[in-house]
């Protein structure tokens, strides 16, 4: 089991400044699989990579990777980054220039005895399809091709943890990842579909500070604070005032400052208890006419249309958004007057 708990700020790191006053504090396991870590630019997710490999120094804390210490603060361990076996794919092109793919693969398997060292570069290339080009050097090699050089290099050195930082790495190449290594990965990445397709873990990070970690499904449907619905991109973020509980038919009835609302019974709050509530923009539905008395439905005024790819983003008065799909919009755009839906099954509540 790795496990990577820093706190306090960092008093020194080789690749990258780090912004005045500063300070990370993570604590959590690795397991086998992809962990992923999504947060803002800036939130210490490249820094956690950096403290793991040994490219930054943490003021304080511990890292231990198959229950082996890299960093202890208190006991005064620091291993140099070329014993920690991790394996590090960077946001910049890691493979030697002056080398052919062959010659940094390797380079990589050095440790290996002479056999052994052939039967895996010549693995490596295969896996990741690399074999029509093994004797180019890296400024002929197409973006994908570097990627996947530097991912087969990084495994043919046989790390015991894969640190991946932001290369695009999408979910077929992360499984050719998978088939070819059994050790935990660690995946910095701004795309949600990947770690909801790919990851096992995600850890949300801000400002340095988990703000949610779990099963990654479950994480992304089920953000548990207004920090994590922001990371993940939530606009409907509301406050409101519990006006009624009926736990017997799982409800409670929500105030909102223009509104009021139904929505599912929130356990451990009391009438009167102000609360935060979130709505996802694609969760809401939208329908044409006068004020409706069904469930949850809201007269708002249209302000703005953007259309997407694939959807329309709809935003209306009392800072309501919903995102609906294209033939929907279109078969509604002529409406005079607007109502949104909100399914009381949509509503997160804290």
């Amino acid at each position: 089991m790795t496990h990577i708990r820093l706190t306090r700020r960092l008093t020194r790191r080789l690749t990258r400044q780090i912004p005045p006053g500063f300070s990370l504090e993570v604590d959590f396991p690795l397991a086998p699989g992809v962990t992923a870590l999504f947060g803002s630019p800036a939130a210490g997710k490249s820094l956690i990579l950096d403290s793991i490999a040994g490219f930054a120094e943490p003021d304080a804390g511990r890292i231990l990777l198959d229950d082996v210490i890299l960093f202890d603060a208190e006991a005064r361990v620091n291993v140099p980054p070329h014993r920690r076996r991790c394996g590090y794919i960077t946001g910049r092109d890691a493979l030697f220039p002056h080398l052919t793919l062959r010659q940094n693969l390797m380079f990589a398997a050095a440790g290996f005895a002479r056999l052994e060292r052939h039967k895996r570069v010549a693995e490596m290339l295969e896996r990741f399809q690399l074999t029509a080009v093994v004797e180019a050097r890296p400024d002929v090699l197409t973006p994908n091709q570097k990627l996947r050089g530097a991912i087969a290099r990084a495994l043919a050195a046989e790390p015991n943890l894969l640190l991946i930082d932001e290369r695009g790495v999408d979910e077929a190449l992360l499984q050719a990842i998978r088939d070819a290594f059994a050790g935990p990965i660690l995946l910095v990445t701004a795309d949600l579909d990947l770690c909801y397709a790919a990851a096992l873990e995600l850890v949300m990070i801000e400002a340095g500070r988990i703000v949610q970690r779990g099963p990654a499904r479950q994480v992304i449907e089920a953000p548990d604070s207004v920090e994590a619905a922001r990371l993940l991109g939530i606009p409907n973020l509301f406050d409101a005032e519990i006006t009624a509980l009926d736990p017997g038919r799982d409800n409670s009835r929500l105030q909102f400052e223009h509104f009021p609302l139904t929505g599912p019974y929130v356990p451990g709050h009391f009438r009167g208890d102000r609360v935060r509530v979130a709505v996802r923009a694609e969760d809401l539905r939208v329908h044409a006419g006068e004020v409706s008395p069904q469930l949850n439905f809201v007269a708002a005024d249209l302000l703005r249309i953007s259309h997407r790819t694939r959807s329309v983003r709809l935003e209306f008065s009392y800072g309501i958004v919903a995102e609906i799909p294209r033939h929907e919009y279109e078969r509604q755009k002529d409406n005079k007057k607007w109502q949104v839906e909100f399914p009381p099954e949509s509503l997160r509540v804290w």
